[in-house]
């Protein structure tokens, strides 16, 4: 793997914070939007604890999406969006921000960062995106995506009513530690994602750009190489996230560690369902993962690229903050 210079074309400088915080929040919230249906069949489909009876057909995403649209109306399959739509401007501000920081702190005299920096790069912004933003966020999505009421119905009324009532509700009920439950998983998942995604997307990036000889790259192409590297991550680390979604759905048992609740979580999914069950949900996390950084990746870059034009377009020639 050949080694990158931090400094974009031309020698400019990396992007700022207030770039990476606007670009890469509304490279977020498109993602959310465009991809969030499939996140809440996945999670559907991990907290499934029904084994298929012998000859019964396989309940696929299909089916569970169908399901969720027939029972509580495809509303159904935005629950929770409102809490990833609050975290996801600090979470793609911090992923993007952090990446450009390791990745300089990581390069060499000469300014260069190789493909194992890029690696632990993406690995230190993923962990750091986990802890600050992505754990919370996912307990209180997790709580209301697990909720089976119907949308239409005024009646059925659910414990968590909204993003701030869960959030509210968790806190009063379980404490603040609640919010944190799973954030070893979580930081494990978030750090190999961007790792892999981070590097292969980089890898992918300069050899289109050698191809072309030219620093511009088009929009499917960069739409194609994010939907590459976006699925590598989930292939990597499925059964973290599935012992992870388990954890953050229920309450904590009293004198419990959490290492004590993985190892149970893990062992009653071994025993009861099988070795598949840790697999649960990978078709859709695929389908909402790789498509979700094909979208973040062209919307960061597009937005990144007009962003750094109107800088460069300040009156004496100015690059400034």
């Amino acid at each position: 793997m050949s080694a990158k210079s931090v400094n974009g074309p031309g020698g400019k400088k990396p992007a700022s914070a207030a770039t990476n915080l606007i670009a890469g929040g509304g490279a977020g919230m498109m993602e959310a939007l465009v991809c969030h249906p499939l996140d809440t069949i996945k999670v559907r489909m991990q907290l499934s604890r029904r084994a298929r009876a012998p000859g019964a057909p396989k309940r696929g995403f299909l089916k569970t999406g169908a399901e969720i649209v027939k029972r509580e109306t495809a509303l159904g399959l935005y629950k929770g969006l409102g809490a990833v739509l609050t975290g996801i401007v600090p979470k793609m501000a911090i992923r993007f921000t952090s990446y450009e920081w390791y990745k300089q702190m990581l390069a060499d005299s000469e300014g260069k960062v190789t493909g194992q920096a890029t690696f632990f790069a993406g690995l230190a912004a993923g962990v750091t995106e986990a802890v600050a933003v992505v754990t919370p966020m996912e307990v209180v999505k997790i709580r209301l995506q697990a909720q089976h009421h119907s949308m239409a119905d005024p009646l059925d009324v659910p414990k968590y009513r909204n993003a701030a009532h869960a959030l509210y509700t968790v806190v009063k009920e379980e404490g603040v530690g609640a919010l944190y439950r799973g954030v070893s998983l979580t930081a494990l998942r978030q750090g190999s994602n961007q790792a892999v995604n981070f590097t292969a997307y980089s890898e992918f990036r300069a050899a289109l750009q050698k191809y072309h000889g030219t620093n511009d790259l088009a929009s499917y192409e960069t739409m194609f190489i994010g939907l590459v590297s976006g699925a590598m991550g989930p292939l990597s680390n499925a059964p973290i996230d599935t012992i992870k979604t388990r954890l953050q759905k229920t309450p904590a048992q009293p004198g419990q560690t959490a290492m004590g609740r993985i190892l149970a979580i893990s062992s009653d999914m071994w025993k009861q369902e099988g070795t598949r069950s840790f697999y649960k949900g990978i078709t859709p996390r695929v389908m909402r993962v790789a498509p979700g950084q094909a979208v973040t990746f062209t919307v960061y870059e597009y937005l990144k690229g007009v962003l750094e034009r109107n800088r460069e377009m300040l009156p004496g020639g100015k690059y400034e903050e």
